[in-house]
């Protein structure tokens, strides 16, 4: 018998970023001309990855996300933990999977 329930609507922290959750989030502001999603290949890393999409879609703004896994790219962003979400160049949030309306909120 569980005496603790699981808050379904917890954003979950990625298991590339160990066992703690170190995050960051930034709104964007100004017309947004790219969205990458950094990751090293985990299922949070691909979740992040789907919900960008979702979300780029919703937002109808036309553009490709981008899923990048290659480490040595993904160290020039400076980014701490993994996934991260990199608008207009600029890392934007890192170290959770965000949910579609968070990544919403963030176009601005």
């Amino acid at each position: 018998m569980s005496f603790f329930k699981k808050n379904k609507e917890e954003t979950k922290p990625c298991c590339c970023s160990g066992n703690k959750a170190s995050e960051e989030v930034k709104s964007v502001s100004g017309e947004i001309e790219s969205v990458k999603v950094l990751g090293a290949g985990c299922k949070s890393c691909h979740q992040m990855y789907e919900n960008t999409k979702q979300a780029v879609e919703n937002a109808g703004l036309g553009i490709e996300v981008e899923y990048i896994a290659d480490m040595e790219k993904v160290m020039q962003y400076g980014a701490m933990s993994m996934p991260a979400l990199v608008i207009n160049e600029k890392v934007v949030s890192f170290g959770k999977v965000l949910k579609e309306k968070e990544i919403v909120k963030l176009f601005g």
